[in-house]
């Protein structure tokens, strides 16, 4: 197959949405709702097609609002093709892409793959995550981690309160700040770890309470910080919704209460705060090499039902 036969464009409107949706993907259900309420634009979802026939796409996805694209969640490429013709294709598409879509100097938004969780055991499915990887390092980028992604399920029992610790709502941000910002001491995150290279752990903490923790439309008062008998603060977690799923957005033990397994007790307390909405399901991510919340998190009667592949541009 010649390159230059391919046409590559973005989509022309919603009514496309069939049109990009035939290569397959767990996200695809998502991309209709998405569109609909702005997370996505059509002309950030670009596709590749000869004759008709779809044979790679990219695409972004942005905070409702967003300007520009805040993360690379899908390249797909037609797998039923030979392998070198896969990989010249998907460059291609996502060189264009890139060029046309993203402002000028900046560095490109990170890119995040969902895997099964043994992803590395199946050849097939080792090799449909390597090729896009393949494109996206001939594109620049690197691998930076890899995450697994948790999910707790009604049917499991919800720990009961050991009674160590007890349980209030956070009263005010700063007090919340101040908490996070310690936190960042010796912590395992490859995302804060990254931050906290180019900014002082305020400023880290302040990005991510201010880019993550404030856009959930999921109840404040669900936010926990728990305390030993007497007061003093042992560490938070942050129950929330994502607008996809009940999620327990963020967890942590300050660094002199680390080693007492009070991080059961929060994991515990935050479940108990989303069981009772009755979700579906909550969902959570640690990275691979964290491994003392990943056990936290087995513990707890968390799931591994998939990995998450990051990459990102120096």
């Amino acid at each position: 197959m010649e390159p230059n036969q391919l046409t590559l464009r973005p989509l022309t409107g919603r009514h496309e949405i069939d049109l990009f949706n035939q290569l397959p993907y767990v996200l695809n259900e998502e991309l209709a709702d998405d569109l609909a309420h702005g997370r996505r634009r059509p002309e950030w979802m670009w596709v590749a097609l000869r004759d008709g026939r779809l044979l790679a796409r990219a695409a972004w996805w942005s905070r409702p609002g967003g300007d520009t694209p805040f993360l690379l969640d899908l390249l797909d490429i037609d797998d039923s093709l030979p392998g070198p013709d896969r990989v010249a294709i998907g460059e291609r598409l996502l060189h264009t892409a890139m060029a046309a879509t993203l402002p000028h100097g900046i560095r490109p938004p990170e890119y995040s793959r969902l895997v099964p969780p043994e992803w590395r055991e199946s050849t097939a499915t080792r090799h449909v995550v390597q090729d896009r990887m393949k494109i996206l390092e001939r594109a620049g980028a690197r691998l930076f981690v890899e995450r697994l992604r948790l999910e707790w399920r009604p049917e499991t029992p919800v720990p009961e309160p050991s009674g160590r610790l007890l349980f209030r709502p956070v009263q005010e941000a700063e007090e919340l700040l101040t908490l996070m910002t310690l936190v960042l001491d010796g912590t395992l995150d490859a995302h804060s770890r990254d931050d906290l290279t180019r900014m002082s752990p305020r400023e880290t903490a302040a990005g991510h309470y201010e880019q993550e923790l404030v856009r959930y439309t999921s109840p404040r008062d669900w936010w926990r910080i728990a305390t030993l008998p007497g007061g003093e603060p042992v560490g938070f977690v942050v129950p929330a919704h994502n607008t996809y799923h009940a999620i327990i957005a963020y967890i942590a033990v300050l660094p002199r209460h680390r080693g007492k397994g009070y991080i059961d007790d929060l994991l515990a307390g935050g479940t108990r705060v989303l069981a009772e909405q009755n979700v579906p399901r909550i969902r959570a991510s640690t990275d691979l090499g964290n491994t003392p919340m990943a056990n936290a998190f087995r513990r707890a009667g968390y799931v591994n039902f998939g990995r998450e592949i990051n990459m990102t541009w120096s």
